[in-house]
């Protein structure tokens, strides 16, 4: 193997461990959140914000995984 085909192989086990995490974690606080409107329907307007921005922040960390497996 020659140092090319190295470098793309790391460069795509970097983008699947760094976007593995980010994807439990979205999935974890779309099901809790889902769970807390099922339990209390009422509240799904101040769950709605707060869910949003955890699934973002999750997303920036997935989009941080590429840009660093692109300047590898």
């Amino acid at each position: 193997m020659d140092a090319e085909t190295i470098a793309t192989f790391t460069k795509g086990i970097t983008i699947a461990i760094g976007g593995l995490g980010p994807a439990i974690g979205i999935g974890l606080v779309g099901m809790k959140a889902m769970e807390a409107i099922g339990r209390n329907p009422e509240a799904a307007g101040k769950i709605f914000v707060p869910m949003l921005l955890g699934m973002a922040f999750a997303e920036a960390i997935a989009i941080y995984s590429l840009v660093v497996s692109f300047t590898l």
